[in-house]
């Protein structure tokens, strides 16, 4: 094995400034977890993970929720490798669970354009459940009003970022903080 690393955050021109930082991350994700806790007294609600850019979120945001939880995981796409989403959203990997009656909670990375929330919203609500809110780590200026989501972590600008989750062609997930991407680094 070698001495000298593949990869270094960094160098790596793709990275730009750091938006929110890890401690940043932390406080927020402890703070909505407390939040989710008070609002579902006496209940188990169902984490729905929207994959793969939620499954760091939702996995600190498991641990800061001090109430019995479970967990089901759905991939959706509609960007492919692109930092544009085509505007076409299909369903890659469905739910195990049966949503009749439960209280469930969509977990996404980020809303965009509001268009992936609103085709999951629609197809998860045909399933019964008691209730649907959405927990969202990151949303565009205005979309986190315009879409009614009730769990916001930070409204973001419309530049395209990465880290913790977020990625460009499946890269940049495992950073610990969320960066600016620069577009230019290709």
């Amino acid at each position: 094995m070698s001495d000298t690393p593949i990869w270094n955050r960094h160098t790596d021109p793709a990275l730009g400034e750091v938006l929110v930082t890890t401690d940043q991350l932390r406080s927020r994700i402890t703070e909505l977890g407390a939040e989710i806790t008070a609002d579902y007294v006496g209940e188990a609600p169902l984490l729905v993970g929207v994959l793969k850019g939620a499954f760091m979120f939702m996995a600190d945001l498991a641990r800061s929720i001090d109430l019995p939880v479970e967990f089901d995981f759905m991939a959706v796409s509609s960007y492919g490798s692109a930092t544009k989403t085509s505007g076409v959203v299909r369903i890659v990997k469905d739910l195990d669970a049966d949503l009749t009656g439960r209280q469930v909670i969509l977990v996404e990375d980020i809303i965009d354009s509001g268009l992936t929330l609103s085709y999951l919203r629609k197809n998860l609500a045909s399933r019964n459940p008691a209730s649907l809110e959405v927990c969202a780590l990151l949303a565009r200026n205005g979309t986190a009003e315009r879409t009614n989501i009730r769990y916001v972590g930070f409204t973001i600008p419309d530049d395209f970022v990465l880290g913790y989750g977020l990625d460009v062609a499946e890269r940049y997930r495992n950073l610990d903080d969320i960066r600016l991407h620069r577009d230019d680094s290709a």
